[in-house]
């Protein structure tokens, strides 16, 4: 039994149909099953969140491996972005060692370290110290951007192409090396049949901010220019809209920050390829090729 927690995410939307059909028994930890669409009566469910060790507790009862891919870049009221992402990892990985699971598979990210200038990187380097510290097998992705073609950000960017001028927060200069999610999916179930180990996800191309924005966007038939928003300014109008219209906000400033921070590999991606995901470039993943 697979326990996968971040089920509804990027990652675990590709990942769940994956597992399933590749034999596996799946438990999902989710707060709203109906966010699983059809795939909710093909698994098991665990009404509970990563906010609540008993509902934890009786997630991981029966379950073999974790998948943990659950993590929030913003707060969610009540809880916060370090209580979800690094607080919220100890509880299920402390539950998981008290039930007897054998392997706990988790994704941190690229560039993560405690002194990291955000808060989500912060947290996700606190939750990778602690999985590297388990006495179970323990396998760690360090992913770069995971995107695709209809997710958040994406859909996000595409609206903002419908601009006359296209709007980069910042300089728009942070290199990344975007990994499409179903990419990322294959990648853990080929890892699920090796060795505990640590691989970075990174995809064949390593590219700016301000690129990948005009990618998507012509990708929607709407190249733009680009015009360069100050971070001061993005940082005011983001906290106001946040105060205004709540968790209903289209961004945060947390989330805009992220797009200041590198997330490369040193080893680019050799580790998907030698996983045997041959990773495709952004531009095709947009157009559908």
């Amino acid at each position: 039994m697979i326990l996968l927690t971040g089920g509804t995410g990027v990652v675990g939307s590709a990942l769940l149909p994956m597992l399933l059909d590749e034999g596996h028994e799946v438990r999902c930890l989710v707060r709203d099953p109906r966010r699983l669409g059809a795939d909710r009566v093909r698994v098991q469910l665990s009404l509970a969140d990563l906010g609540d060790p008993r509902g934890l507790r009786h997630a991981v009862r029966g379950v073999d491996t974790v998948i943990h891919l659950a993590a929030a870049i913003r707060d969610q009221p009540p809880r916060k972005v370090e209580e979800i992402t690094a607080l919220g990892t100890h509880r299920l990985l402390a539950a998981a060692e008290q039930a007897g699971v054998r392997r706990f598979v988790f994704f941190s990210a690229l560039g993560a370290t405690s002194f990291q200038r955000t808060r989500f990187f912060r947290a996700k380097a606190l939750a990778e110290e602690r999985v590297r510290s388990s006495e179970l097998e323990t396998t760690i992705f360090a992913p770069s951007i995971i995107y695709d073609r209809n997710d958040t950000w994406v859909t996000w960017i595409r609206r903002l192409a419908l601009l006359p001028l296209l709007p980069i927060s910042g300089r728009g200069r942070a290199a990344y090396e975007p990994i499409w999610a179903h990419d990322a999916a294959r990648a853990v179930i080929a890892a699920l049949d090796r060795p505990p180990e640590r691989f970075e996800l990174a995809g064949p191309e390593r590219l700016t901010y301000e690129q990948q924005a005009r990618l998507i966007a012509r990708a929607a038939g709407r190249e733009r220019p680009a015009i360069h928003i100050p971070l001061p300014f993005v940082r005011s109008a983001l906290i106001w809209l946040r105060r205004i219209l709540g968790e209903t906000a289209f961004a945060t400033w947390e989330e805009a920050e992220l797009l200041e921070v590198p997330m490369i590999s040193e080893r680019g991606s050799a580790d998907v390829r030698g996983l045997g995901v041959e990773p495709v470039r952004m531009a095709s993943v947009l157009e559908g090729t």
